[in-house]
């Protein structure tokens, strides 16, 4: 944990917080308290700044914190993926905020199992939970905005292209493409990846149309988390 992550519950005062959850535990356990040892920490939604800590017990900490550190600027990337298996949603939810994606898509594509859209994983409280994790590991305190859409067509034809006129360009990964990813980058950039299989032939035709362009990783078939670590460090 590299970010102690409060909400606004965890405020017993101004500028006190108590603590006894996991967070506590990770403090306890891992990291070690002491009376005065400081943490790095940040308010869900908020600012960023330091807590120290007060005093504890066996279930609980105290903190005193100041946050007055404004939390990194968000990232330029608008990440569509297909639905990935239940397996690596969480994978590639954490990468992607960790690499300061704000807005994240997933959609339905041929090849993704309709069974995937009714898994554990994308409960409220098993994404929550991933999120908070992710903000953690990276040092952030902004939720990233998610939207799930189960339907290619009708979100390739009514809303993709809305999305790529509010940004600079839109690519999708297609290993038969020309077009390095590295020609974005810097750019406000929408980046579709699809299943591990790829679009279909139908769908990079939909995309094609909307104004998106393919790209390449070279010829080598790369699972969806690799993907999406790949390409989001091509464009960073």
């Amino acid at each position: 944990m590299n970010l102690l992550l409060l909400d606004d519950k965890d405020f017993i005062a101004p500028g006190r917080v108590e603590i006894s959850d996991r967070r506590f535990l990770q403090l306890r356990d891992i990291i070690k308290l002491a009376a005065g040892k400081n943490f790095r920490a940040g308010v869900t939604g908020g600012m960023l700044g330091n807590a120290v800590v007060t005093g504890f017990t066996d279930t609980s900490a105290i903190l005193d914190v100041t946050l007055n550190i404004p939390p990194p600027e968000p990232g330029k990337i608008t990440l569509v993926c297909a639905l990935p298996r239940p397996q690596t949603f969480h994978k590639v939810l954490h990468c992607a905020i960790t690499m300061g994606v704000k807005s994240i898509w997933f959609i339905h594509s041929r090849k993704v199992e309709k069974s995937y859209w009714q898994a554990s994983v994308l409960q409220d409280e098993a994404i929550d939970k991933e999120i908070r994790l992710a903000l953690e590991q990276c040092g952030d305190t902004i939720y990233p905005e998610l939207n799930f859409r189960d339907r290619f067509k009708p979100f390739a034809e009514d809303e993709l292209p809305g999305m790529i006129a509010a940004n600079d360009a839109a690519i999708f990964g297609h290993p038969r493409s020309s077009a390095q990813p590295e020609t974005f980058n810097g750019r406000k950039v929408v980046l579709l990846i699809g299943p591990e299989g790829g679009f279909s032939d139908y769908e990079v035709e939909k995309l094609t149309l909307a104004g998106a362009t393919g790209v390449t990783l070279g010829n080598r078939v790369l699972r969806t988390e690799f993907a999406v670590a790949a390409l989001l460090a091509k464009l960073s």
